[in-house]
């Protein structure tokens, strides 16, 4: 009788599935440095329903970025909350609110237009400033928009194949409205995790960033000013707040809309800056957020806005209308 093999089946059995555990392991750990290097290209943002029922719908930073732009250039022109919400959840269907290059035929974008339709160029179209105003243009153009079913709506400017299509997005698009306009305070929450891929950040980027969505109004309407930690900020009318050794500080009084925009109040137009910032959290390394005696923080757990004390953002007094944005860089 032979004698047993040093290598019997239970053996290999256990080492086979010992091995596959392994790989799977060290596949897991691969995959969470990558996300944390990258800043991760999974859900790190959420917005929630201000009824307080529970509802919300979570995205990543990239398309919180883009959905800031959108309900900006909404509101920029003066378009009602509904508006906005038709064109992010047209957006969503034909893109998944990602800048994409490509798309059937010669469809590009944020909206999937088509330059041979006479959408715009190509750079254009990519630019999502632009495709976020053209499709408003189209959408202000269908009579009664604003009574219509969401789909209804959204196809007259699209004409789609598929109609029915955008329908399945009006519970998460009117959330993302509700937060991106400013009428549902506290809602939209990021994790703030810096994009390593971002060369540019700081004070000025977040100035440019404010010109590309609200145009160059931005700057003048809200007065934005910018104080360092490392010097003494020059008296104003309101308020600067200094900072932590290394961070700085844009700061933007809120007024009433005076622009296309005019009719919304200040504490909407307040919101909507401040949830602007945290949706670009990570695209312009923004470490904190502050309005209405609320406060955002890159990095908490759960990333909630919080009651900011007397004393918050570095220890000054916050303004009562001011949005205070807190750079790394």
């Amino acid at each position: 009788m032979p004698e047993p093999s040093p290598h019997s089946p239970k053996r290999r059995g256990r080492f086979l599935r010992f091995s596959a555990a392994f790989v799977v392991l060290l596949g897991v750990a691969g995959y969470l440095v990558v996300q944390y290097e990258t800043g991760g290209r999974g859900p790190g943002c959420e917005v929630v329903s201000g009824k307080s029922d529970g509802t919300a719908y979570e995205f990543t930073p990239e398309q919180a970025v883009n959905a800031a732009t959108i309900a900006a250039v909404g509101t920029g022109r003066g378009m009602p909350e509904r508006a906005v919400a038709i064109a992010l959840a047209t957006s969503i269907q034909e893109s998944g609110l990602v800048n994409i290059e490509h798309g059937d035929r010669d469809s590009l974008g944020l909206f999937q237009q088509r330059p041979s339709q006479g959408w715009g160029t190509e750079k254009e179209i990519l630019d999502p400033t632009y495709a976020a105003g053209v499709f408003y243009e189209h959408l202000a153009k269908v009579p009664d928009y604003t009574k219509l079913p969401l789909t209804v709506a959204a196809q007259r400017v699209q004409r789609s194949g598929f109609p029915e299509a955008y329908a399945k997005h009006e519970p998460d698009a009117t959330l993302l409205a509700a937060a991106l306009t400013g009428s549902s305070p506290a809602t939209l929450t990021c994790q703030g995790r810096p994009d390593t891929t971002v060369t540019e950040a700081g004070p000025d980027a977040v100035r440019a960033a404010l010109v590309r969505d609200f145009g160059r109004d931005a700057l003048q309407t809200t007065a934005a000013e910018v104080s360092d930690a490392s010097t003494t900020p020059t008296p104003t009318p309101t308020p600067t707040v200094s900072t932590t050794a290394g961070s700085r500080t844009v700061t933007l009084p809120v007024t009433k809309d005076t622009g296309t925009g005019k009719g919304r109040d200040v504490r909407e137009r307040g919101w909507q800056l401040a949830h602007w910032a945290v949706a670009n959290a990570s695209a312009l390394h923004i470490e904190r957020v502050s309005y209405g005696g609320r406060e955002w923080s890159a990095g908490n757990t759960d990333s909630k806005w919080r009651t900011a004390g007397a004393q918050s953002t570095g220890g000054a007094k916050q303004a009562a209308n001011a949005v205070r944005i807190v750079t790394g860089q």
